[in-house]
């Protein structure tokens, strides 16, 4: 594998590249010398090598940090037994547990207390405060737990519309709000709710001195429901502080985990930084996006928790892996090379790698070296029978990547079914949900894997809400600079409307796509919950980083700020 001389500038191995690539992509036998190329222009990293030296704390100082966290879990456990038969107090407990980053200690608690809960619901139907009601509701359909939404007929009156009392309810309107995005196909209810509280919680937030005025800011622009776990629970320890009735050792436990964790996802990335700087993509193949800081970030978003170190390292490397792929067949191959390069993909047999171009061989190597070190470690566990899933997804993915580049060479716009039966695919999110598998424990069977690739209506609705909002945020971008047609595209080509038409209607298939989701968490699911809550946590990354661009390619404060909140600063204790 011929290396590019360091010394080279960013043009010459941009030069280098191309003609190397087409030399050895066979298109010089059609007398060109060189290949004309897209170019996208993607911004280099913005973090240098920030992540590659971590300084963490000495082991004895962990230690003793762990063996506080765990003193403090003892008392916290206590004070929730206390709580028992005390609905408001012990429903405030949860809420606060899981919105501080640390109801995975207290699986278990909370799970029987919300079962208790739940039996009582109905007897407890005579509660008239839109507070109590609301954060009940949401509590338990997060859990599973099939509750209806009639209960919110008693804030109606008897016109059929909310009451204009509730509107002084502050608290209770935003924990109404909140509740709404839990909502399913068929509850009218709670669709009218949602436009009921955005629209006074709007008005609400603009009044000088109110309390409750920035959350209420924060949680119309990022509801909670759709947020990223690890960074709503960064946030809510700042807000939490400031609450004048805070529970001590709540703040405490809640302040220590997030440090202790963080701790952990510093030494991880720290890891993967180096294994990314030494495949040096950003030199041989300088066309592609250059994101592993990001790609982290975004699998922190998919699980967080300590136990599944393993995992988040297999997916990041995969995904930062897939992203370069995506930018081969979206930027920088010609339909002549994407072809072998597909096809050598199938047959994922290393041989294959002498017929392609050197920078395509660069990044073949390194798919395989990838898979090849995942295989080795879940052989140690005898999970080894999972890879070959893993590599039946990405086959799907990159002959999915190849259609649209058919496309793209083609100059074909699909019509909206042909283009979301690819599109669903190269969103990225049925092989990255497969991936996601791999380092979890023994919850994930062969009938798991199974379910992924019945395209189940769980991970469509993932896909759905991953591909239209990014399709959304990015294709000026993209078709400026060449690209094959977007979901807007298509369906302006196909339906004659204008844009403005096509962001509403793909904008109510994202919002059904999460009433989908919802379904399919709702008790008893077909999957167990820890891997449903995976699928949950990749549609809720793109509701956060597509929301206002696309923060991933083009990566801003906003971006910057959320990976220093979760992976650089700590929290002052």
């Amino acid at each position: 594998m011929a290396c590019v001389p360091s010394p080279m500038t960013w043009q010459d191995r941009r030069r280098y590249m191309m003609g190397s690539a087409g030399q050895e992509g066979g298109s010089s036998q059609n007398g060109k010398s060189e290949v004309v190329r897209r170019t996208a222009n993607f911004h280099p990293s913005i973090w240098g090598d920030r992540f590659i030296d971590n300084t963490s704390d000495d082991k004895d100082i962990l230690l003793h940090k762990v063996r506080e966290v765990e003193e403090l879990k003892d008392e916290m456990r206590n004070e929730f037994f206390a709580s028992t038969g005390h609905l408001s107090q012990q429903l405030g407990l949860i809420d606060a547990l899981q919105r501080l980053g640390i109801a995975y200690h207290f699986e278990r608690e909370i799970q029987e207390a919300l079962e208790h809960i739940y039996t009582t619901f109905n007897d407890k139907n005579d509660v008239d405060d839109l507070y109590k009601v609301s954060l009940n509701f949401r509590l338990l359909r997060q859990e599973g737990f099939k509750v209806s939404c009639d209960v919110f007929n008693k804030f109606k009156d008897e016109d059929g519309q909310f009451k204009e009392s509730l509107t002084s309810n502050v608290e209770g309107m935003l924990a109404f709000y909140e509740a709404t995005h839990l909502r399913v196909h068929g509850e009218d209810i709670l669709d009218e709710a949602l436009e009921f509280t955005t629209t006074h919680l709007k008005s609400t937030a603009s009044l000088i001195g109110n309390p409750l005025a920035a959350q209420i800011t924060r949680a119309l622009k990022q509801p909670l429901y759709k947020g990223i776990p690890r960074l709503e629970a960064r946030r809510y320890i700042s807000v939490y502080e400031q609450d004048a009735s805070h529970n001590k050792v709540l703040l405490k436990i809640s302040i220590l985990d997030f440090n202790l964790v963080q701790s952990l996802h510093k030494e991880e990335l720290s890891d993967i930084t180096r294994w990314w700087k030494d495949l040096d993509f950003a030199t041989k193949l300088p066309f592609a996006r250059d994101r592993v800081v990001e790609c982290y970030f975004w699998i922190v978003a998919v699980y967080f928790e300590p136990q599944y170190s393993l995992a988040r390292k297999i997916l990041t490397k995969v995904i930062s892996m897939t992203s370069i792929l995506d930018d081969i067949y979206d930027v920088y191959g010609t339909l002549e090379e994407l072809e072998p390069f597909t096809e050598a993909i199938e047959r994922w047999d290393i041989s294959c790698i002498d017929q392609l171009p050197k920078y395509m061989q660069i990044c073949y190597r390194a798919l395989f070296d990838v898979f090849e070190a995942i295989e080795n470690e879940l052989a140690k566990k005898e999970r080894s029978y999972r890879v070959s899933y893993a590599k039946d997804a990405m086959k799907r993915l990159v002959r999915a990547y190849f259609d649209e580049a058919k496309w793209f060479h083609q100059n074909y716009i699909p019509t909206m079914e042909e283009y979301m039966h690819v599109a669903l695919k190269t969103s990225g999110y049925p092989m990255l949900t497969a991936i996601s598998f791999l380092g979890m424990g023994d919850i994930v069977t062969k009938e798991a894997f199974d379910w992924i690739f019945s395209n189940p209506k769980m991970i469509k609705a993932s896909s759905v809400i991953g591909r239209l909002m990014d399709d959304m945020k990015s294709h000026k971008f993209e078709q400026e600079r060449g690209h094959a047609a977007s979901a807007v595209e298509c369906y302006m080509k196909q339906h004659g409307v204008s844009e403005q038409v096509v962001h509403d209607e793909l904008n109510r298939q994202v919002a059904n796509a999460w009433k989908d989701i919802n379904e399919e968490c709702i008790r008893p699911t077909i999957v167990p919950m820890p891997l449903l809550m995976r699928v949950l946590n990749l549609a809720r990354v793109i509701d956060v980083i597509y929301k206002e661009g696309d923060g991933y390619t083009h990566v801003g404060k906003e971006m910057k700020d959320n990976v220093a909140l979760v992976l650089i600063d700590p929290i002052p204790i």
